[in-house]
């Protein structure tokens, strides 16, 4: 139609061949010869790189593990600190009523007297 033809080529030259037919028996496994094919040599420097990026995954895995869990020791230790707090300032809320402060300072013995009239507010004229 548009005067276009495909060649095809019936002979193929002997250095175009492959030179090794990928022969994965279960013979050449064993033996180790399926790593020093050209195929597995050539793409050596990927197969590298994948599995330096696996153990890279691993370690980041194990490393956000690790975080975790000490960020849930923080939470629970955060969550202990704050109850003591909260019953810290209660029990100093308790002790310093002002029935609580005349009992402690007549339990010791200290010669203060409790006052009886309210206080005055003192005013300057300016």
């Amino acid at each position: 139609m548009f005067g276009f033809k495909r060649k095809y080529k019936d002979f193929i030259s002997p250095k175009e061949e492959i030179k090794e037919t990928p022969s994965g028996s279960f013979k050449d496994i064993i033996s180790g010869s399926v790593l020093s094919k050209d195929v597995v040599v050539h793409h050596l420097p990927f197969i590298l790189f994948i599995a330096i990026l696996g153990i890279y995954y691993i370690s980041n895995r194990y490393h956000s593990e690790r975080v975790y869990r000490e960020m849930v020791s923080l939470e629970k230790e955060l969550k202990e600190l704050r109850f003591e707090s909260i019953t810290t300032a209660s029990d100093l809320m308790y002790m310093s009523k002002q029935s609580e402060v005349v009992k402690r300072v007549e339990k010791e013995g200290l010669d203060l007297i409790e006052s009886t009239e309210p206080p005055v507010k003192i005013y300057l004229e300016k």
